[in-house]
């Protein structure tokens, strides 16, 4: 391979490379049995800043301006969180509330988001049978996600189905955990390497799966 090969190669390989933004919320992080493991593997990923939102902000002062910048320097931006009520720890809406703002994330000439890929990373205590239509809890995940899912849209990101993780307050003692550390370290990889197929992640349930799928 010549030199001008070799540069040609390097560009296409930064081309394809993708800034990943974790933001990171649990509230009690020492009950944490998936979570916590999951944001370790995320910040040991060099092109994945990972954000502790609790750590950061535990008076909930966020600053604006520097979440902001975050989202402008990533091109794919990540909720993670357990599943709490239906909906995200309290300081993830705080975090939407003031920093997606009119001008900046939607309205007029509010585009500093478009085309990002966004996607939730969450955990849900029960399992898998009960998020369905016709179980304990009504609604699939991807259902009970549309707010956010509406966020996307609103301002121009691109939404893809949940990274969703089920079981999770038994998952150390059904040894679990490595299974789903694995799943999430593979999501990441595909993530920043560019190499996710959008079109199924667009319109599968869960992620989870398809990071398990033959040939993907």
């Amino acid at each position: 391979m010549t030199d001008e090969n070799i540069i040609e190669s390097n560009v296409e390989s930064t081309k394809k490379s993708k800034k990943v933004l974790v933001l990171f919320a649990h509230p009690s992080q020492n009950r944490s049995e998936v979570n916590v493991p999951l944001f370790h593997e995320a910040k040991m990923n060099k092109h994945v800043t990972a954000v502790d939102l609790y750590a950061e902000y535990p008076d909930f002062n966020i600053d604006i301006e520097r979440e902001q910048q975050r989202l402008i320097d990533h091109d794919v931006v990540v909720f993670m969180f357990p599943l709490y009520w239906y909906s995200t720890p309290s300081i993830l809406k705080e975090w939407q509330d003031l920093v997606l703002e009119y001008g900046f994330a939607y309205g007029q000439d509010g585009t500093a988001l478009k085309d990002k890929l966004f996607l939730c990373a969450l955990s849900a205590g029960g399992k898998e049978e009960a998020y369905q239509t016709d179980s304990y809890n009504y609604y699939t995940i991807r259902q009970l996600l549309q707010p956010l899912e509406q966020m996307a849209q609103v301002t121009h990101m691109t939404y893809i189905a949940p990274f969703a993780i089920f079981g999770s307050r038994t998952a150390r003692e059904e040894h679990r955990v490595v299974e789903h550390r694995g799943k999430w370290t593979t999501l990441l990889n595909k993530l920043t390497t560019n190499t996710l197929n959008l079109e199924k992640a667009m319109r599968i349930e869960n992620l989870a799966d398809l990071c398990t799928s033959q040939g993907e």
